[in-house]
């Protein structure tokens, strides 16, 4: 799994990403009430893009993240799609 190699059309592609996202004011509301919940909803995002959870940690004020992001979709469009849509579903 570590070494997997993807293919599209003509090319071959390995893509990973060490993420960290943190709340405003990193405040703990991420470990008391929303933990469980959070996870449920990144989980299921990534599903819907197609991007693959390597490996994911859950901190008191603060989310690690190691995925892999197909090339079709940028780091920075991922993010504001995982950001935006989580929030969304958290309130």
């Amino acid at each position: 799994m570590a070494n997997k190699l993807n293919s599209l059309a003509h090319t071959k592609w390995l893509c990973k990403y060490h993420i960290v996202f943190i709340p405003k004011y990193r405040r703990k509301a991420i470990f008391n009430q929303y933990r469980r919940d959070l996870r449920d909803y990144i989980r299921l995002l990534c599903k819907y893009k197609g991007v693959e959870i390597i490996e994911g940690h859950m901190m008191p004020d603060h989310v690690h993240l190691l995925v892999s992001i197909p090339p079709k979709l940028s780091v920075s469009q991922f993010m504001g799609y995982l950001k935006g849509k989580s929030a969304l579903m958290m309130f």
